[in-house]
């Protein structure tokens, strides 16, 4: 008897796997038609909103970078309004960041003038959060004497290197 019913539980489950099996379409519908335009790559004139390039043709060159007296790392009227010009354009550029490099003239020893060197970018830094940039935008960093712009051992040389440099990040 137990035979009986495991023949029929077998038969009635291949009968209604049967029934459930999928029978193919009598004709395949054709593939989507692509309704939708490409859309154009726009072309671009001029360097990557944010690149250092853009960066030094919105403000102008000699507005990157702000110079210091002798052991000094005050923000004199001429600094401020350089940071001025800097801050206009990381107010309509919010997404860009930037350091702030703190250089030296060659005088004084490495500790002494990277030690000046951060506070000369501190100094930029602080004034450009005076002016409404987030600090989290704004990174630090202090080269001291060992990334000097112009060689040399006079005076010409070394007001060039006394410096803050700003620098964008891509």
């Amino acid at each position: 008897m137990n035979t009986r019913i495991a023949t029929a539980v077998m038969l009635t489950s291949a009968l209604a796997l049967a029934a459930c099996q999928k029978k193919a379409p009598e004709e395949i519908p054709p593939p989507p038609v692509d309704s939708t335009t490409p859309t154009p790559t726009p072309t671009t004139s001029g360097p990557t909103v944010g690149s250092m390039e853009h960066f030094m043709q919105a403000v102008g060159q000699a507005n990157t970078v702000v110079y210091f007296d002798t052991d000094q790392y005050n923000i004199d009227a001429e600094d401020s309004a350089k940071l001025q010009t800097q801050a206009q354009y990381f107010n309509q550029y919010s997404n860009v960041s930037f350091t702030i490099e703190g250089h030296a003239d060659e005088r004084g020893t490495r500790e002494y003038n990277l030690a000046l060197g951060e506070r000369r970018a501190n100094a930029a830094k602080n004034y450009l959060v005076s002016l409404g940039i987030p600090a989290s935008r704004i990174r630090t960093v202090s080269y001291g004497k060992e990334r000097p712009v112009a060689l040399g051992s006079n005076e010409a040389a070394w007001a060039q290197n006394r410096r803050a440099a700003t620098v964008t990040i891509n």
